[in-house]
């Protein structure tokens, strides 16, 4: 094994967790300071394991070299660490903690607010709220274990399409060489006259660089081979496939909101107000505070009338009926408008009270940012267009930049891959928060620093959990001129690709076209209307009165 990679992953891991024990201490509410041990360590691991799962990618690269699979070739090139363990290992903690640590965690978490649970629970009934937490994850565990059970029974087969290659007897070219030029890792001796290799269709991989052996001329076939996948490679494809879901809409946003919000952090940075700005700005906000006052104080009345009539027997589904929804709607609106006044509020500071400690450095730092977000958003989207998408790419683009880049020294190719891949996780969890912003039944998961709750830290890295798989098969393939050998193309873009059901998903690009799509129109509609606003306060003070009625 190769000392440096070792000492280069324990290294990562290390500062993989020393940022989320930041993270946690930093942006924390107060109420849970010394509270919410186990939920904490959950989120903690969860942070650990979604940062190392994008990061494996450029770890497989590092490993594998430029060689395939590194078996005879020289192998001095490559780390020779067991990735596919390594995959193995997060495919399955992705899965414990997204469908296990997570719900029970946050089902034990919020079993006191009515958020999750109808009916009352007396603050510090810890019983009670345990009983409650492993009754739900009891159930929900039945149904995940049921439906992944179900479908490795009837989709665990892998349709690869295979291109057979029939090199000339005469052809007085080694061997290794001819498998370097197709792009393959197999070959035998036929009858002692013709070698035969066999090709995955990987995708979009250019492959030879020799313009001597492009005027070769080989024979080839294709077929498709029928081949079982296994619980942990099959389970991987799974995740993917429902994260996929999440990853286009809110990566989509995001792609275009990140750098679009932190260019109008800058825009919009604190300025000196005169008299006149200032009272105008003081009326506006106190009306602001008033009306969600009085509207905090209706749903108080009506959440406590909804509390007894659970007490007496309102049934556990009584938030899944048209009054619930509604309620749930109001309190997501009603959150949102609290959260943009904070945000409001905030910034009147900043151009008053706090005008002369503010930090300057803050909106340049954003425009830095934004500018540098924007870019790589660009890349991405070019190297969709340029390379995803054709059938046979216009250009590498990326893989190039990666290669060249790898010149001056070996691991800059590879942490460029860790820069874009972590970009996109960034992005998922940015078109998240902006989707819930414009969209006034989604509820809020904010991170904020000293003003996050555990729930929205729980409900974040769940949601990073599962945006992982789909970054690291969307790279992968991305990616897959410059990773060409990795453990990682082997798996997601070729046993994944094509597992039954799902393969009609990935081979057609359904979901990377529907990325690129919602992040044009997200882009659109963020540059028409870039500045977030709730819905009015006297509107909610109406629909809660005449619900009362």
């Amino acid at each position: 094994m190769d000392p440096f990679l070792i000492i280069v992953t324990v290294v990562c891991f290390f500062l993989l967790l020393i940022s989320g024990v930041y993270l946690i201490v930093h942006y924390q509410h107060p109420d849970d300071k010394n509270e919410a041990w186990l939920p904490k360590l959950t989120v903690l691991l969860g942070y650990v394991i979604a940062g190392a799962t994008v990061l494996l990618l450029p770890l497989d690269v590092a490993n594998e070299g430029t060689y395939p699979g590194c078996v005879g070739y020289d192998e001095a090139k490559c780390g020779n660490l067991n990735m596919e363990l390594f995959w193995d290992i997060f495919y399955w903690l992705i899965i414990v903690w997204v469908f296990f640590l997570i719900p029970f965690m946050t089902f034990y978490y919020e079993a006191d607010d009515g958020s999750l649970m109808t009916g009352t629970y007396l603050e510090g009934a810890k019983k009670s709220r345990l009983k409650s937490a492993i009754c739900y994850q009891t159930a929900f565990s039945g149904i995940v274990a049921l439906t992944f059970g179900l479908c490795y029974l009837f989709l665990n087969k892998s349709f690869i399409p295979v291109e057979t290659y029939v090199v000339p007897p005469n052809l007085n070219v080694p061997i290794v060489e001819i498998s370097r030029v197709l792009d393959v890792t197999s070959g035998n001796e036929t009858s002692g006259v013709n070698v035969v290799f066999k090709k995955a269709m990987l995708g979009n991989i250019t492959g030879n660089d020799d313009g001597f052996y492009e005027k070769i001329s080989f024979n080839s076939t294709t077929e498709e081979i029928k081949v079982p996948v296994g619980p942990s490679t099959f389970y991987a494809g799974f995740m993917a496939w429902i994260g996929w879901f999440f990853f286009a809409i809110f990566g989509g946003i995001g792609i275009a909101a990140l750098p679009l919000d932190l260019i109008m952090a800058f825009i919009r940075r604190p300025k000196y107000m005169d008299p006149s700005e200032l009272a105008e700005a003081q009326i506006s906000i106190r009306e602001r505070v008033n009306d969600l006052v009085s509207v905090g104080e209706l749903m108080k009345l009506e959440q406590d009338e909804v509390s007894g009539e659970n007490s007496k027997g309102g049934g556990l589904f009584g938030g899944l009926s048209k009054e619930g929804r509604d309620r749930k709607k109001t309190v997501a609106e009603f959150k949102k408008a609290v959260y943009l006044l904070e945000e409001d509020v905030e910034e009147f500071q900043n151009c008053t009270a706090n005008y002369k400690n503010y930090n300057p450095l803050i909106p340049i730092f954003s425009l830095l940012s934004g500018i540098i977000s924007f870019l790589i958003s660009l890349l991405w989207i070019i190297h969709i267009i340029v390379y995803v998408f054709p059938e046979e790419p216009l250009n590498p683009f990326l893989n190039l930049y990666f290669r060249w880049f790898d010149t001056f020294f070996s691991l800059f190719g590879t942490l460029s891959v860790a820069l874009f891949t972590l970009y996109l996780l960034v992005c998922a969890v940015k078109g998240c928060f902006k989707f819930g912003m414009r969209l006034g039944f989604f509820t809020l998961h904010p991170m904020k620093i000293n003003k996050t709750y555990m729930s929205s830290f729980m409900f974040n890295i769940g949601l990073i959990l599962l945006c992982a798989l789909p970054v690291v098969q969307f790279c992968s393939i991305a990616f897959s001129d410059y990773a060409r050998y990795t453990n990682t193309l082997q798996i997601m873009g070729t046993q994944v690709q094509y597992l039954k059901f799902f393969s009609f998903f990935w081979v057609n690009d359904v979901f990377i076209y529907a990325f690129f799509c919602i992040s044009f129109l997200a882009t659109c509609y963020l540059v028409c209307r870039p500045r977030d606003s709730s819905f009015s306060s006297l509107e909610f003070r109406d629909r809660l009165r005449s619900r009362a009625l």
